[in-house]
């Protein structure tokens, strides 16, 4: 049996990659996409392969990604292992940008999004706190934090302002429910 290819997606802030490595640590039926991304790997966050742009080209060029999307200036792939993950049966969660939904949709045959939320003031906390942006660029990503997905993509929504741990509870009784 084929896995899932599940986009996680929501605001910066949101806790996108806390909950996908909480689910992966929580069920062995789930693993995690690590993106390649046109950033030093020592920017911190989530793990990923950190490449220069020439490089990032010339993987893309030769066919290493399933999929690849720009972002807030980086560019950002999910690499073609993924697919081996997929066949073997394995679900596996990837942080992607709701801009990239629809190719992604497009690529894997069984596929879901999960979409995460958090109220406008979790969300500012959390992006204070992790010190990366100025107040500006906080108060745009804020702004954009409602963003809609695209046209033909459903998503199962899911609240993450409260504890860690009830998020990652409600995404697995979603993907994994309990046969009564």
């Amino acid at each position: 049996m084929t896995g899932r290819f599940i986009a996680v997606v929501g605001p910066s802030g949101v806790g996108k990659d806390s909950v996908m490595e909480a689910m992966a640590n929580r069920d062995p039926r789930i693993g995690l996409a690590k993106r390649v991304i046109t950033r030093p790997s020592t920017a911190g966050g989530e793990r990923f392969n950190g490449v220069t742009e020439a490089e990032f080209q010339t993987r893309k060029a030769a066919g290493q990604f399933a999929l690849s999307w720009a972002a807030h200036g980086l560019h950002y792939a999910i690499p073609v292992s993924v697919k081996a993950q997929l066949q073997n049966g394995q679900d596996v969660l990837a942080n992607l940008s709701r801009a990239a939904l629809i190719d992604s949709k497009a690529c894997f045959a069984q596929f879901d999004v999960f979409n995460l939320t958090a109220d406008r003031a979790v969300l500012a906390h959390r992006l204070e706190a992790r010190g990366r942006e100025t107040a500006e660029q906080i108060a745009r990503r804020l702004d954009r934090a409602s963003a809609q997905l695209p046209d033909g993509i459903e998503a199962f929504d899911i609240d993450n302002s409260d504890a860690l741990e009830q998020t990652v509870q409600i995404a697995l009784n979603h993907l994994y429910p309990v046969k009564a």
